[in-house]
């Protein structure tokens, strides 16, 4: 099994939620396509992909990575740090549901952002921000020691989430910006060389998604074996998002 969750973006995506860059004009329409190309590029890679519900009044709904966390056949329903988003879940569960997950949810006063989680091999590594609190990670934490997975905290600093600092390849080789984690407890962290070449969506064991907006980090990847599919996500990174943000990929 191969599928990748996504959810299309509607016309008022522009008044999504920025934190720690500065607001720029977003064109819808040029975002539409953009995702319709990123679809494309998982399809191609050999993903089915399964679209949520659209939600077009919410503006935040095509980062549908934020609403959930899949592991194995557990799912792990978000609750989202930003109020305004968690009216976003209910799509992203009947989604799982359908697909016939098992189902438990981040409870109140929880709240976590799944762009928060990272997971490699047997370790999750979960960001603490300003979306995910301590209460979220010791509830995930709860569930994740249960199914045979270790969880270690993150602490990061000047970042939206923790896959916006880091995340990994395929060989589990943690890639990312130092200067945005507590690189402490990681086991490593290759720098990045651009701030975008920290997101890294793996499509396969030696295939992996980038941006366009990370030339010089799909060169050196390129160099060293693997294969790298570029999409141009502007429109997304102009909100905070990244290439991870944009779907959920399900494997088993």
């Amino acid at each position: 099994m191969k599928i990748a969750l996504v959810r299309r973006p509607g016309p008022g995506l522009a008044d999504g939620i920025v934190t720690h860059i500065d607001r720029l004009p977003v064109d819808a329409g040029l975002a539409a396509r953009q995702h319709e190309a990123y679809v494309a590029a998982l399809e191609a890679a050999g993903w089915r992909v399964q679209a949520v519900a659209p939600a077009d009044d919410l503006p935040d709904a095509p980062f549908v990575e934020d609403t959930v966390v899949v592991c194995g056949e557990l799912a792990i329903l978000s609750r989202p740090g930003a109020p305004e988003r968690r009216a976003e879940v209910p799509g992203t569960e009947k989604a799982v549901r359908d697909l016939g997950l098992e189902v438990v949810q981040i409870d109140s006063p929880g709240t976590l952002d799944a762009g928060d989680v990272l997971q490699v091999g047997e370790t999750v590594y979960v960001g603490r921000s300003g979306r995910t609190n301590e209460d979220a990670i010791c509830q995930l934490a709860r569930v994740m020691c249960g199914i045979g997975r270790r969880v270690v905290r993150v602490e990061i600093n000047g970042c939206l989430h923790l896959k916006t600092a880091m995340t990994a390849l395929p060989d589990g080789t943690l890639i990312g910006m130092p200067d945005l984690v507590d690189t402490s407890v990681l086991p490593g962290l290759r720098v990045a060389p651009e701030p975008s070449g920290a997101h890294v969506v793996i499509l396969g064991e030696d295939h992996v998604l980038l941006s366009a907006s990370a030339p010089r980090t799909a060169e050196r990847l390129r160099a060293e074996g693997l294969q790298v599919t570029v999409v141009d996500i502007s429109e997304f990174e102009r909100l905070e998002g990244c290439v991870t943000c944009l779907s959920v990929l399900i494997s088993g």
